[in-house]
């Protein structure tokens, strides 16, 4: 199974800088090219098999992912509390801002260590969702770390 389509609902939040706008296209172009989302089977309820859809928003402090059908049915949604997330996104955000200055003036031996550290926190992040989101989807770490940068995008203030 996998998501055919992804919406990002950020209504309400300020415009993105062209490096978070960079982000959030890289990430759905690579998630859209390449993803594993697997809905479990449930005791209460069938569960269609997809491909999805998936819309990603922020309402009422929460992270909603609302997944719908290829057709456009709804199929499940999920509420997660954000507070789990806020740390990683706080330290990504922090190390983004350090990498793109270090890219503007640091020899490529220094970008490569902060890059890293990058990496690290990215994972971290998607690590975090795949925990969060157990017992109710099943994906990747490749498909966390794109869902990751998403998060982040709906973090940006």
């Amino acid at each position: 199974m996998r998501i055919i389509h992804i919406d990002i609902d950020d209504s309400g939040l300020p415009s993105p800088t062209p490096q978070i706008e960079q982000e959030r296209r890289v990430a759905i172009f690579d998630l859209l090219e390449e993803n594993s989302f697997v809905l479990p089977p449930r005791e209460d309820r069938t569960t269609a098999a997809g491909p999805y859809r998936l819309s990603l928003s922020i309402r009422e402090g929460r992270l909603v992912f609302d997944i719908s059908s290829e057709s456009g049915g709804p199929v499940a949604a999920f509420l997660l509390s954000l507070g789990p997330f806020r740390q990683v996104v706080k330290d990504y955000f922090q190390i983004c801002e350090s990498y793109f200055e270090a890219v503007k003036r640091l020899p490529p031996s220094q970008i490569e260590a902060i890059d890293m550290a990058r990496r690290g926190i990215h994972n971290e992040g998607a690590r975090v969702l795949q925990e969060r989101l157990e017992g109710k989807a099943e994906i990747d770490l490749d498909t966390a770390r794109r869902l990751f940068t998403l998060i982040c995008v709906l973090h940006w203030r």
